[in-house]
C-alpha cells in the first residue's frame, strides 16, 4: 500500500513541477495549448503573474517531495495530508475561477491519495 501512496503522490509532485514549468518558464509557448479557455492575447501581459502561480506550485511540489523524506510515519503522514490539502484547496478554487477541469486534473487525484493515505493510517 505504501508504494501505491509513493506513487500517487510523486505523480501529483511531478504534475505540480510540470505546471511550474509551464507557468515560469513557457507560458507564452505551451500556456495557450495547456489553457485553452483563456484568451492567447492574455498570454504575453500575464507572464510575471504566471510565473508567480508557478512558484507557489513549486512550493505544493516541494512539501509533497520533503514527506518522502520524513522518516517518522506519522509526521510523514501529517505533511503528505497538509500538501494535499493544499492541492484539493488549489485545485477547487481554480475549478471555480478558471475551469472546472481543473478540478478532475489536480484537486481529484490529491482527494483520492488523502483517502488512500487516511486509510492506511
Amino acid at each position: 500500500m505504501q508504494l501505491l501512496i509513493n506513487a500517487l503522490i510523486g505523480f501529483i509532485a511531478f504534475f505540480h513541477l510540470y505546471i511550474l514549468w509551464i507557468e515560469m518558464f513557457a507560458w507564452e509557448s505551451k500556456g495557450p495549448k495547456a489553457f485553452q479557455e483563456l484568451p492567447k492575447d492574455l498570454f504575453p501581459k500575464t507572464k510575471i503573474l504566471a510565473a508567480n502561480q508557478g512558484l507557489y506550485n513549486g512550493f505544493l511540489a516541494a512539501g509533497l517531495i520533503w514527506s518522502f523524506f520524513i522518516e517518522n510515519k506519522v509526521w510523514q503522514n501529517n505533511i503528505a495530508l497538509f500538501f494535499l490539502a493544499c492541492v484539493v484547496i488549489a485545485g477547487i478554487y481554480g475549478s471555480l475561477t478558471v475551469s472546472k477541469k481543473i478540478f478532475f486534473v489536480q484537486s481529484l487525484p490529491a482527494i483520492i491519495t488523502m483517502v488512500i493515505v487516511i486509510f492506511n493510517i
